[in-house]
């Protein structure tokens, strides 16, 4: 009896797990990279005037992976909050589909972007358990695509251009894991285009491309893996 009662706290003490040290959370200012997944989509409404004139329906057909490579610059405010400035690059691909008569029209229009793209946001921090931490993120992003075109290229059959700048708004959810020497975070978040980006100016001979949408607006969605 006496040996389980000494045996008792030593047994309680190796299961409570050791805190790692967070002297990257105390600074001011702290710096890390971030690499991530994304899919390129479009939320697209279809002008329904040429719908039910000619009964040609836009839409997304496929999501397509691409991926995203930031700077991370995190000020910290108070003791909760974050103020976080990501600046990177991202690229993917958008694939449009046409329906005439609920079949595919002719080929899909694949729109591929090469975004610099600069998020501010606010990064609100829960109670940290253990060596985990929830957060949640929310803020704006100017996005400018290096792959916007001027005109239309007669080698490749894609009928639609876009705008190349274009302000998003941001939400999102993680968790970040203290190790012993970094913090490494998941992160999951949307991103919405408040900007129609569609050019309205067709092309020569393929008007119907154009005009078969009223507005095209992005959306964004990113898995990403923080190191701070």
């Amino acid at each position: 009896m006496l040996l389980l009662i000494l045996l008792s706290p030593r047994t309680i003490a190796q299961k409570k797990k050791p805190l790692n040290k967070s002297w990257y959370d105390e600074k001011p200012v702290h710096f890390g990279f971030s690499i991530g997944l994304n899919t390129f989509d479009f939320r697209v409404t279809p002008d329904l005037n040429y719908f039910s004139s000619d009964s040609l329906f836009p839409e997304v057909s496929t999501l397509t992976p691409g991926i995203n490579i930031q700077v991370v610059i995190d000020y910290r405010p108070a003791q909760y909050w974050d103020i976080r400035f990501l600046p990177g690059v991202s690229f993917g691909q958008r694939n449009l589909v046409y329906y005439l008569n609920q079949e595919v029209y002719d080929d899909n229009q694949k729109v591929e972007s090469s975004f610099l793209e600069f998020p501010l946001l606010l990064k609100y921090k829960g109670t940290r358990l253990n060596n985990v931490r929830p957060y949640m993120v929310t803020g704006l992003n100017f996005r400018h695509d290096l792959a916007g075109r001027k005109g239309y290229d007669d080698d490749k059959d894609v009928y639609l251009r876009l705008h190349r700048s274009d302000l998003y708004y941001e939400f999102g959810a993680g968790l970040d894991f203290y190790l012993p020497y970094f913090k490494f975070a998941i992160e999951v978040k949307m991103s919405n285009g408040l900007r129609n980006v569609l050019v309205g100016d067709p092309a020569p001979g393929y008007p119907q491309y154009v005009n078969a949408i009223d507005k095209l607006k992005s959306q964004i969605w990113v898995i990403a893996f923080h190191f701070e």
